[in-house]
């Protein structure tokens, strides 16, 4: 797995590649933890993520669960098959905003704004 750091329109984009299972979720994990303080809503950018395990889900639960505690929300862009299958499966569609692509996941933070 690599993940990288980015920040466009106040929003902290976080881009998940490869495999997002129990042996690479923390380092997901860390990264969350240092770039938590650069921004207040995030999206994470699964377009070249094909894999997440119930611990990469959980992974990504407690990293919503710090965001909210922050006052923020963490978005979900470009979720593959494979992936979507999880979170269809343990219905975390539920607790998540799920995106087609990068640019309206970041848009949806600003409407959140406005309303």
């Amino acid at each position: 797995m690599t993940i990288s750091f980015d920040i466009k329109e106040k929003v902290g984009i976080i881009e998940i590649k490869g495999r997002l299972d129990a042996y690479s979720s923390p380092e997901l994990r860390n990264l969350f933890d240092q770039v938590a303080d650069k921004a207040v809503n995030f999206v994470f950018d699964l377009k070249e993520c094909d894999f997440i395990d119930s611990t990469g889900l959980g992974t990504i639960v407690a990293c919503l669960k710090s965001a909210s505690q922050g006052g923020g929300d963490i978005h979900i862009a470009n979720l593959q098959e494979k992936p979507r299958m999880v979170f269809d499966i343990t219905r975390a569609h539920r607790i998540f905003h799920i995106f087609d692509d990068l640019e309206t996941a970041i848009l949806s933070f600003n409407q959140d704004i406005g309303e």
